[in-house]
């Protein structure tokens, strides 16, 4: 296989796209207890954020993402604590982050006093942190359903980030950690069910 080229991003929906592929990479090969990527992963990649960019695809819906607060022990979205839980907004209210179940999640009262008006990802990444797969895919999520809603998705990547936005664009992710460094939930017992599990659903 031939050295690969990164793809040339220009807008904001192939900014989020090629983020969030590369997200459904590594969920997957994380599911399959690869220590490396195989060719089967960069062809999800591949996949995706080409269907993604032509809008022959879809990033699924937040349902999913809910359905894990029903399904997991309530712990720190962030460190996994059990103590003096509190509800966090992903994206602070104070820079118009919702107060929609779908940008609330919980924080131990220590994560959450240090995060204060930041958004998720920006802490996450000033403390040296990286997010678990399903908290990074909530984020992308929410990010793209903003950028949706108004009407971003379409317009020059560097004429968006200039704008004043509740989160960093600048930051999503397009390289991730190595595949050992990696976690799919914060709390290391739990596993998504086999149902949703498939990689057609990320």
């Amino acid at each position: 296989m031939g050295k690969f080229t990164p793809p040339t991003i220009t807008t904001v929906r192939e900014h989020i796209a090629w983020s969030y592929a590369n997200l459904a990479r590594a969920d997957a090969a994380l599911k399959d207890g690869a220590n490396k990527y195989r060719v089967v992963h960069h062809m999800i990649r591949g996949k995706l954020f080409k269907g993604l960019k032509e809008q022959t695809m879809r990033i699924s819906s937040l349902y999913r993402d809910e359905r894990l607060k029903m399904t997991v022990p309530q712990a720190c979205y962030y460190c996994g604590s059990y103590k003096n839980l509190s509800v966090d907004h992903l994206i602070p209210k104070i820079k118009g982050g919702a107060d929609d179940s779908d940008n609330l999640i919980w924080a131990c009262r220590p994560c959450n006093s240090s995060k204060r008006d930041k958004d998720m990802l920006s802490w996450m990444f000033n403390k040296k942190m990286f997010p678990s797969i399903l908290l990074l895919r909530r984020f992308i999520k929410i990010v793209a359903r903003y950028c949706d809603e108004n009407e971003l998705l379409d317009e020059n990547l560097e004429v968006a980030l200039k704008k004043s936005l509740p989160f960093d664009l600048a930051i999503l992710p397009y390289n991730y950690p190595p595949l050992e460094k990696m976690r799919l939930w914060i709390l290391p017992e739990f596993q998504e069910s086999k149902e949703s599990q498939a990689h057609n659903q990320f």
